[in-house]
Parts: C-alpha cells; sequence; structure tokens
C-alpha cells in the first residue's frame, strides 16, 4: 500500500519533529559551505566571541592528506579578507606562493644565507604618536628603552630556544647567565637585541653583569657557554642568515596576507625552533599594532609541539588571543598529533591537550580508522560523530564549534580553485585544478 505523501510548513515541520536540529550559528562572517543538516554555513569566530557564543577565537583543522585542510584554509583567509581581517601564515612547505599571488604580496622567503633577515626580539618598538608605521623599519626608530615586559619575553623566547636545543631543563646558572645576556644586549647602542648579541653577551659577560650575580666573567661565561655554543647554530651555524641579526628594512606587515616561507629549512630538526624565531617575530608586531583582527595560521603545528618548551611558546600565544584580537589556527593531520609526540601522559601531550582545551572551535576532516578512537576521547566526540570521521568525503567535515555539532561541506568558488592547487607536482603540470579541491 502507497503512503500518501504530506505537504507542510517548516515551522510546523519542526514542532512535528522536534530536537532533530538546533537552530544554526548566526549568518555571520566568511562563507564556508553547505550545512549538510540544512542550509548554508558561515564562520566568523570574532562575531562569535562578541555574540558570546565561544570564550575563545582559536582553531585546530585536523584531517589525513587529500580530504581537504589547505583549501579551506586558503579559501577562508581569502573570504575573511572581505570583512577586513588579515592573515598571517606560518608556512612551512612553501604551499601559500599562489594565494600569496593572488593577494599581490610576496611570500618572505626565509632560508640559510639569504636575504632576509628577522630578529626574533624584536619585542621593543614603541607606537608613533602620529599614523601607524607602514613598514617594519630598522631598530635606530625605536625608542631607547625598553619595559620589564619586553625584557622578560625575550628571557623567555632565548630560554626555550636554549633548552630546546640542549634537549633538557636549564639549570639556575645557565637562567641567570640568559637574563644577564639579554640585559647587556639591551643596554647595548644598538638599543635592540638580536641572537647574535646575546650569543655574544653569553660567552663574554660584562663586569657588571658578574659584579651583579656575585661571580667573576670567568666562571659566568663557564655558566652560560653550553647554552651559547647551541644557540649559536641559529646565528653562525646552518641557519646563518635567518635570525642573526636586525630584522631586514622595508618589510610590510601592514598587509592583508603575510607568509611567511620556512621550505628552504622544512627536512631541518631544528624545524620547530625556527617556526618558534617566525612566530615571535611576528607577535612583536601585535604588541606595537593590534587595530586589525588577524587570523594567525600554523601549518604543520606538530613541528612546534615536538619540544617541551617550544610546545609552551606556542600555547603562551593561544592563551593571549583574545588580549591581542587574534584567532590563531593550528593545522595537523591527526588529534594524536597533540599527545604522541611526547610519550603518553608526558608534559608535551598535557601541553597538546591544553591546546585543544584553547580551541574551542575544531575542524575535523576525514581520519582513518586507526584513529578514530583517539580522536573521539580526545575531541570530546559521540558515538555516531566518532563513526562519521573515517567515512568524511573530500571536502567535507565535521565542525565542533563549543558543545555544538555541523556537518559541512567546503565549496570552493571558480576564481578560487588556482591557489588551493598542492597537486601540481603529483600530475607534472602547473595548470589549474581539475578537481575542486587540491592535496590539503
Amino acid at each position: 500500500m502507497k503512503v500518501p505523501f504530506h505537504i507542510i510548513t517548516t515551522a510546523n515541520l519542526g514542532a512535528a519533529y522536534p530536537f532533530i536540529s538546533d537552530e544554526g550559528l548566526p549568518v555571520l562572517g566568511a562563507y564556508i559551505g553547505q550545512n549538510l543538516l540544512g542550509g548554508h554555513f558561515a564562520y566568523d569566530p570574532f562575531e562569535l566571541y562578541n555574540r558570546s557564543l565561544i570564550t575563545n577565537p582559536n582553531m585546530i583543522v585536523l584531517g589525513q592528506i587529500g580530504r581537504g585542510k589547505s583549501s579551506f584554509i586558503k579559501s577562508y583567509i581569502w573570504r575573511q579578507s572581505v570583512f577586513g581581517k588579515r592573515a598571517w601564515v606560518i608556512d612551512p612547505k612553501g604551499e601559500y606562493g599562489d594565494l600569496a599571488a593572488a593577494f599581490s604580496v610576496k611570500p618572505i622567503a626565509l632560508r640559510p644565507g639569504g636575504h632576509i633577515r628577522l630578529n626574533p626580539l624584536d619585542f621593543y618598538r614603541v607606537t608613533p604618536s602620529s599614523t601607524r608605521r607602514k613598514s617594519l623599519q630598522s631598530p635606530g626608530v625605536v625608542s631607547g628603552h625598553c619595559s620589564d615586559g619586553c625584557h622578560s619575553v625575550s628571557v623567555g623566547l632565548i630560554s626555550s630556544l636554549a633548552s630546546t636545543c640542549l634537549g633538557r631543563p636549564l639549570n639556575p646558572r645557565e637562567k641567570s647567565a640568559i637574563e644577564a645576556a639579554v640585559r647587556t644586549a639591551e643596554q647595548g647602542s644598538a638599543q635592540v637585541p638580536t641572537l647574535n648579541s646575546v650569543v655574544t653577551n653569553l660567552f663574554e659577560p660584562s663586569a657588571d653583569s658578574a659584579e651583579e650575580l656575585r661571580s667573576s666573567r670567568r666562571s659566568l661565561a663557564e655558566d652560560g657557554r653550553d647554552v651559547a655554543l647551541e644557540l649559536r647554530r641559529l646565528v653562525d651555524g646552518e641557519l646563518k642568515g635567518m635570525f642573526d641579526g636586525p630584522t631586514t628594512e622595508g618589510l610590510d606587515l601592514d598587509m592583508p596576507l603575510v607568509v611567511l616561507d620556512l621550505s628552504a629549512v622544512y627536512g631541518s630538526p631544528m624545524l620547530g625552533m625556527i617556526m618558534i624565531c617566525a612566530m615571535a617575530w611576528l607577535r612583536s608586531w601585535l604588541d606595537y599594532d593590534r587595530s586589525v583582527k588577524t587570523i594567525f595560521v600554523v601549518d604543520e603545528a606538530w613541528a612546534v609541539l615536538m619540544h617541551v618548551e617550544t610546545a609552551r611558546w606556542l600555547q603562551s600565544l593561544w592563551k593571549l588571543a583574545r588580549s591581542y584580537g587574534v584567532s590563531n589556527i593550528a593545522v595537523v593531520h591527526r588529534a594524536s598529533d597533540l599527545t604522541r609526540l611526547g610519550g603518553e601522559r608526558s608534559e608535551q601531550s598535557g601541553l597538546g591537550t591544553g591546546l585543544l582545551a584553547d580551541s574551542e572551535t575544531r575542524v575535523i576532516y576525514g581520519q582513518s580508522p586507526l584513529e578514530v578512537q583517539s580522536a573521539q576521547a580526545l575531541l570530546g566526540l559521540n558515538s555516531k560523530e566518532a563513526e562519521l570521521l573515517s567515512r568524511l568525503g573530500r571536502g567535507i567535515a565535521l565542525w565542533k564549534i563549543g558543545d555544538r555539532s555541523f556537518l559541512v561541506k567546503h565549496v570552493l568558488a571558480e576564481g578560487e580553485r588556482h591557489f588551493v592547487d598542492t597537486d601540481a607536482a603529483m600530475r607534472g603540470t602547473a595548470s589549474l585544478v581539475e578537481n575542486q579541491y587540491g592535496r590539503g
């Protein structure tokens, strides 16, 4: 017997079948694609935060290679620029060049022996009283003194780099030697310390530093020698020419997109440290200029989470997101990348879990069946959501925003396809994408 159909309005249908789906998010911000449970899906973490729908603007994006992560991130940056948001990208593999070209900007390509240097200790500039500076000038234009805040951030960065290089926590003598070296560098004629000046002062401490610490110059030099030898690799070793001097003049950060291309050192065991130096340099600009909402993308974030000290530095950026007006985005392949690197119950594992806790938006593309169980536990998924993970098609993601869930199919515009393609090498051509999504 054929069952007759019945025509009903959506208002009455909601009453007839309650609790099937919620009303969704306010349609504000960048269009992402189709909500497969009905309607369109748009997202803006700043708008959601202003409406108290989320408590932080940070995001984690996860997914196997080829599921569409990169396509989503690149188109999201492109669309958010329409709303006046700028984006800064740490690009370890050199995959954002086409997107930069679409913005009519060039990536800042860092490489050993290259022509561009970044000073990760650039926390010392002051805001001009008139208009915002359009480009990052040489240290000569900054004020003659730095606050205790600048000093503590610089000491923290140097300590993180040194501990990571040494593969162990620093002892009290090493910490004191670093603090003294940074203080002496701050008082130098250049006014803005550099890694090079800090290393020099570790090898050759000042008499004032030795007197302050009730030591001799020789003893203080011995206290900091191991630190100096390891940090020397950043300024006079295999990474010479990247972070060993003042920032190159004329680098324009007042642009809708800034890409730091680290592809020249992608295979380096020091990649995590390099990424932290690059992030520290960008953070220094946020200390200077918070007038524009910023999307800060850290691709291949597992490299930073490899070491306790660099993981701590990354987490500190996540915790400062609201005060900086920044939406941080960490891109990884698997949920287990956030906890597996240091071993179960290690500090790295705890820091990775903390990063998740500080990222109220989780965008989860397809996962291997072997990863489903760990993803369910780490991401707080119910059984139905976990069951979906290994069956999500390309370009489809489970969005977890707070305690709400959405199944979203990312939609690309025709004009966006040329800058999301990461499959050209596999096809042996640099032509436009033949399929809708890049390698991801």
